[in-house]
């Protein structure tokens, strides 16, 4: 991937920068690296870039720092905003309560040429995509290269609705990064709504980006773009899929939710409750992706089928697209246990979405490694546990152990791995844990259930030489319980009293 604007582009913005503090930024080593330059009143300056940050002066930041860096940028906005003329650079204020500005974040503005490159057969499908990410992972820069490509090498009308001028950049002519795409500045981010659908009545687009859809008056400007036959390609305010469609203003974006109260003959024969969740209409967006980070992303090739099955609780694997320090891309075929149609009818159909079948990956944190193993062998679950929580696809955790998750779990639900927790670490549990994940029709006895997990036990005290606590159970089934530890040379005992009364094995 290589940048468009010329070398010297960075200069553009440290020279708004206060002498003394630019010669600084330019000795250091991370000038290549540089992300954002923090500028606050009484603090000294600091640069910020991919894993770190660093002080470039010794000295507090003055009045005059703060009003020599105002005076040779652009007007700032009601947002807050300011730019740089036909640069990407992004300049914000922080105000005090009286208005003065006391404070700068100067973001360096960067277009890339390949970005797109993990997903622009999306891209060139015509389909309307919706972009999700965590802030700073690179949503900007993707939708301003999606929009150079549409425009540039696929020859279509494209309209940029630039709000806050971080597509196309400050001024009135826009940044070479957008292409041949046109661009339409928005006085003001109240009135985005407005600029969306004045640029589909007065420009004729065969597509429009937009960047930062988060009101429901945006979303619904949206739905009325596209069902007017226009291509989309946007971003909203979310980190993946779940989240957005719990977010009631933007779950439009995705058909929305409702409430449905069955009769009980339906519920019987859906076997669901009688309230179930179902989505209200159809998509405005054909395509969700995932950006994980700048390289890795996960592609919802079809939204209609994956907020179906979620809603339903079952199993939704997206496609993973991963691109590696040589640019080989490596694609992980989705998994969707079943499809389901517009109308709610289940489907085999495979249009439009890869549904190969994939082992999922998962990663325990206090759950018995040994016993979930052998239900997956047990049922021939689609799954398989792994060491290593980077190649997780999900995480599977203990209700006593939900509190104290490692850190590497909180970074992991940040990139969308979801984390499913059990109540004990029975096998009762396991099974109804893989048959909702994975569609199993089978459903074990209580009692075959039982001698599923003491026999995992046996085996755990055998290879471990440590204790093991069963689930509470009915005298009559602990008795079987010691029988069949008694049988393989074990000590065992009941503690607990009542129903909590339990069977623990012993080397």
């Amino acid at each position: 991937m290589t940048s468009i604007p010329p070398p010297d582009d960075i200069n553009l913005l440290l020279a708004i920068i206060p002498p003394a503090i630019r010669q600084a930024i330019e000795r250091s080593t991370k000038r290549d690296e540089l992300i954002e330059i923090v500028l606050d009143l009484g603090r000294m300056p600091e640069i910020r870039f991919p894993g770190g940050m660093e002080m470039v002066s010794d000295l507090p930041l003055s009045q005059d720092d703060i009003d020599y860096v105002i005076s040779r940028v652009g007007r700032f906005n009601d947002d807050n905003r300011a730019g740089i003329q036909r640069t990407l650079h992004r300049i914000s204020a922080i105000r005090n309560r009286l208005g003065a500005i006391i404070g700068i974040t100067c973001r360096v503005g960067r277009a890339i040429i390949g970005t797109v490159s993990l997903l622009q057969d999306v891209i060139e499908s015509g389909k309307s995509i919706l972009l999700l990410g965590r802030p700073g992972v690179g949503k900007t820069t993707l939708l301003r290269e999606s929009a150079r490509v549409l425009a540039d090498e696929l020859g279509k009308r494209v309209i940029i609705v630039d709000t806050s001028n971080e597509i196309g950049g400050d001024g009135d002519v826009p940044h070479p990064g957008i292409g041949r795409a046109r661009r339409m500045q928005v006085p003001s981010a109240r009135l985005q709504h407005a600029v969306m659908i004045e640029a589909v009545e007065n420009h004729m687009p065969e597509v429009i980006v937009i960047d930062e859809i988060g009101t429901e008056a945006e979303a619904l400007a949206a739905r009325t773009i596209a069902e007017r036959g226009v291509q989309l390609v946007a971003t909203a305010h979310g980190n993946s899929l779940d989240n957005l469609l719990q977010n009631p203003t933007l779950s439009d974006l995705l058909g929305g939710i409702q409430a449905v109260t069955l009769s009980d003959e339906e519920a019987r024969r859906r076997g669901t409750r009688k309230t179930i969740l179902e989505r209200k209409a159809p998509p405005t967006f054909d395509v969700l992706i995932e950006i994980q980070d700048k390289d890795r992303l996960a592609v919802h090739h079809d939204v209609v089928a994956t907020v179906d099955a979620f809603l339903k609780q079952r199993p939704v694997s997206p496609e993973i697209r991963q691109r590696h320090a040589d640019g080989k891309v490596e694609i992980e075929p989705a998994v969707l246990s079943e499809t389901m149609e517009p109308g709610g009818k289940a489907s085999d159909r495979t249009d439009g979405y890869p549904f190969r079948p994939k082992k999922s990956r998962i990663y325990t944190y206090g759950v018995s490694r040994e016993r979930l193993e052998k239900t997956i062998e047990r049922y021939n679950a689609p799954a398989t546990v792994v060491d290593d929580p980077n190649r997780a696809d999900l995480l599977l955790t203990l209700k006593s152990q939900e509190k104290r998750q490692p850190k590497r779990f909180k970074e992991l639900r940040s990139r969308g791995v979801p984390l499913y927790v059990l109540r004990s670490n029975s096998v009762v549990q396991m099974e109804n844990f893989l048959r909702s994940q994975f569609g199993l029709d089978r459903r074990v006895s209580d009692k075959e259930a039982l001698l599923l997990e003491a026999e995992a036990a046996i085996n755990e005290v055998m290879a471990k030489g440590v204790p093991v606590a069963l689930a509470p159970q009915s005298a009559h089934l602990r008795a079987i319980q010691h029988q069949l530890a008694q049988r393989a040379g074990l000590m065992t005992e009941s503690r607990g009293k009542g129903p909590l009364r339990r069977v623990v094995i012993y080397p």
